[in-house]
């Protein structure tokens, strides 16, 4: 059993080989009772899954298949590497066909979300339904959110983020302890932060988050700062579900403004919660999650 699952769950551990190196999976539950799996990318990017090991407890009732993506966690470190979303979303593919997972939901939380999208709008097959979590699935409008949470930090804060932004010093201790001030509102509002997320920490790329996302959240200069895909999100062909915490970086009238885009699509906003209500608040991230996966299903038995 992998360090920080819960006891008693089944796990299945290895490799999937790509081009540029390993990439390690964990399947929690038992695959063997024909439940769809849920298929979980997480985010970061360069954040390994260990941080999503709440979602493990839906084990019981269908499989849950986590992995990291290259470059961080157990999965092979190539410098420089693939470090664009074209090659995540490839990776998704060979990461299906590996495990045959046919049929599946689709769990992206942050980053992950905007591989889950870019992945949905090639029309895979068996995608029975999309979660997307936290999503940012439209920078400029992200932007000008965090814009807004960066004008009411504190303004000594301000400050030691403006200047050390200026002066290319974001590798600073003073910066980190700036950034933590922001994150401690908006990413995770635990304290102390949770023994997932720490792990994951540990496991973090730094080189896949400043090529992808830039220095910090407040920060972006990485490719991903034109991304941009509310305008294709009626393309969507599965069931959706957006899922935000009140206090999220993603904010809940953001992800509301994506849930209009795409009609029949369910929203849930989980209070008391911010970046990663999965782990600050796992009983009604996992409710959301549980309800909105069986009406998929049920919904579908029904039509069959």
């Amino acid at each position: 059993m992998t360090a920080g699952m819960a006891p008693g769950i089944a796990m299945q551990e290895g490799f999937v080989p790509t081009r540029y190196g390993r990439v390690a999976y964990r399947i929690a539950g038992d695959r063997s009772g024909g439940a769809i799996p849920l298929l979980v990318v997480h985010g970061g990017p360069g954040l390994p899954s260990d941080y999503m090991e709440p979602l493990a407890a839906l084990a019981g009732e269908r499989p849950v298949v986590f992995y990291d993506q290259l470059g961080c966690g157990r999965s092979d470190r190539p410098s420089p590497g693939p470090w664009a979303t074209e090659y995540f979303v490839g990776e998704l593919w060979k990461v299906r066909q590996a495990l045959g997972l046919d049929r599946v939901h689709l769990f992206g939380h942050s980053s992950g979300s905007q591989i889950a999208v870019d992945y949905a709008l090639m029309r895979p097959e068996g995608v029975a339904s999309y979660v997307l979590a936290n999503p940012p699935l439209s920078i400029p409008r992200w932007l000008a959110d965090l814009g807004r949470f960066r004008a009411a930090l504190p303004p000594e804060v301000q400050e030691v983020l403006d200047r050390c932004e200026a002066a290319g010093t974001t590798a600073s201790p003073e910066y980190s302890r700036a950034t933590r001030v922001f994150y401690d509102r908006h990413f995770c509002r635990l304290a102390p932060w949770p023994e997932p997320l720490e792990r994951a920490l540990a496991g973090y790329s730094d080189e896949v988050y400043r090529a992808m996302w830039g220095a910090s959240e407040l920060c972006m200069t990485g490719i991903l700062k034109d991304y941009d895909r509310a305008a294709r999100l009626p393309e969507l062909a599965a069931p959706t579900l957006f899922l935000c915490g009140r206090h999220d970086e993603a904010t809940p009238e953001t992800t509301a403004w994506y849930r209009s885009l795409l009609p029949g699509a369910e929203m849930a906003v989980i209070e008391d919660s911010s970046h990663t209500p999965h782990l600050e608040q796992p009983a009604a991230t996992l409710a959301a999650v549980r309800g909105f996966l069986t009406r998929v299903e049920r919904d579908r038995a029904r039509r069959e």
